[in-house]
């Protein structure tokens, strides 16, 4: 039984999706790891390494593929030609292409989403969206004490006192919590904010200073955040002004999957900051944090620069090639039974990462935004 891994097409793609030190474990499983030449390379992973490990190179890896497997999902193309039944494991942001869904659904792929792995406590090693967003909070870190222009620590030397950086990290998930213990780390003065209440724990256990705004919690599903109103964004927004005047970097990283994350900066905001502070927006190939952030770019608002992120984990591609192809190569074991892959669709964790099967698209929010209501109970929101 063939397991595929595919070259990425995506640009800026540099992840991989299995690294040689999981291959071995495949293969016992009972698996033939194809790898298309070049794959690794974004990863700085040669051919040679995954071959060395047992995997087969070869041009052909799909053909005959049972899994293919992936970080971003394949091409239309690529998917066209698939044999019905052949299954795909991967991202796959469905709010953001709806387009692939129908493709997968016609073309009758049994599509998996590394997005949609529940969670819950047994489906942990195999959360991606965690695993991914704690390279990204590191790298938010790192990019804020680059762009700044002065220590991060304090430093106290016969010419004088430096004083430390005041920086604010928005959002207290896995890398808003990784963006505040790499500044602490690196010797800032951090301050968090999150609209979650038990958030101000985390915060302060990482050395930082939680920010409370006297504003009601909005604790939402699944640990993420629930949306606030327009009345409430407007009211955060103006009592986190003076602590943004404060500060001279501030990491964005409130982000909920396929949603538009919030605007928790504006412009208005921005142009009260000190001259040449910084602002790193991790949430911006998404919708962004901050009002006018452009993905992949640095934009001057005010006196301040906004850095706004671009598939941020792909910037550390080694780590977080790591992690993913640990995540990945826990779901494959999770669907593999008797030595073949053979996903249970009755699994709680395999039901909830399953967007297409068998000519239909079997994740309820997904159908009903493509209007597939034919298979959609309509009393829960659920595929029938």
């Amino acid at each position: 039984m063939r397991i595929a891994l595919a070259r990425e097409s995506a640009p800026g793609e540099a992840r991989v999706a299995m690294v040689p030190e999981l291959v071995g474990g495949l293969i016992t499983a009972g698996y033939e790891l194809a790898v298309q030449p070049g794959a690794g390379q974004g990863a700085m992973i040669t051919d040679d390494a995954y071959a060395a490990a047992g995997a087969t190179i070869t041009e052909d890896a799909l053909q005959g593929a049972e899994l293919i497997i992936g970080v971003q999902p394949l091409p239309a193309e690529l998917v066209a030609g698939l044999p019905p039944g052949t299954a795909t494991l991967s991202f796959l942001p469905y709010t953001q292409d709806l387009e692939a869904v129908r493709i997968r659904r016609d073309a009758r792929i049994t599509s998996f989403a590394m997005d949609l792995v529940p969670r819950i406590s047994r489906a942990q090693s195999m959360d991606a969206l965690t695993s991914q967003a704690m390279v990204s909070g590191y790298r938010g870190a790192i990019v804020a004490a680059g762009m700044l222009h002065q220590f991060f620590p304090m430093s106290m030397t016969a010419a004088g006192t430096i004083p430390p950086a005041q920086v604010v990290v928005l959002g207290a998930g896995v890398a808003g919590l990784q963006a505040i213990a790499t500044a602490r780390r690196l010797g800032a003065v951090v301050k968090g904010y999150d609209v979650r209440p038990a958030a101000a724990e985390e915060i302060a256990s990482m050395g930082a200073i939680a920010i409370d705004l006297g504003l009601p919690p909005l604790d939402g599903a699944g640990g993420y955040a629930r949306e606030m109103s327009e009345e409430r964004a407007l009211l955060q927004q103006e009592r986190l002004t003076p602590y943004l005047a404060a500060a001279d970097a501030v990491i964005t990283t409130a982000a909920v999957p396929n949603r538009k994350p919030p605007i928790l900066v504006t412009r208005a905001m921005i142009e009260r900051m000190k001259p040449d502070s910084v602002i790193v927006d991790l949430a911006a190939d998404t919708g962004g944090n901050v009002e006018d952030v452009q993905p992949g770019t640095v934009t001057r608002i005010g006196q301040a620069r906004v850095w706004g992120g671009a598939n941020v984990p792909s910037q550390l591609p080694g780590p977080a090639s790591r992690l993913y192809a640990q995540n990945v190569a826990n779901v494959i074991m999770l669907m593999t039974a008797d030595g073949r892959f053979a996903p249970d669709p009755a699994d709680e964790v395999v039901a909830g990462m399953c967007l297409t099967r068998d000519g239909m698209i079997t994740h309820g929010p997904a159908a009903i935004l493509i209007d597939d209501t034919a298979l959609i109970d309509d009393t829960r929101g659920q595929p029938r």
